[in-house]
């Protein structure tokens, strides 16, 4: 079995301009909205944000907008945006009452 080639060429982008489309629609277009099992939710700390968008184009549901608001009806809690963040902006909070 042939090895699939990997671009070495990549290069993370270092200005609006070059990141991705990211989602094509504004949050809210999901026909779903989150059941209620989500546990925890993102909280941005814009202090430490560097609107790098990095959150932005990763999550699977464009629930966040390039203004970084995010859709809490959509969100489902996955932690990715904050598992991804390069300087630790995004923490994931319990909605669960005691923990």
């Amino acid at each position: 079995m042939d090895k699939p080639k990997v671009d070495k060429t990549f290069r993370f982008p270092t200005c609006m301009e070059e990141m991705p489309l990211g989602p094509t629609v504004k949050a809210g277009i999901l026909t779903e909205t989150n059941a209620g099992w989500r546990v925890k939710r993102p909280v941005i700390d814009r202090d430490k944000c560097i609107h790098c968008l990095i959150c932005w184009t990763l999550c699977p549901d464009g629930v966040l907008s390039k203004e970084l608001e995010i859709d809490m009806d959509f969100c489902k809690g996955c932690g990715l945006c904050a598992h991804e963040c390069p300087k630790g902006a995004i923490t994931m909070v319990s909605e669960v009452d005691g923990q």
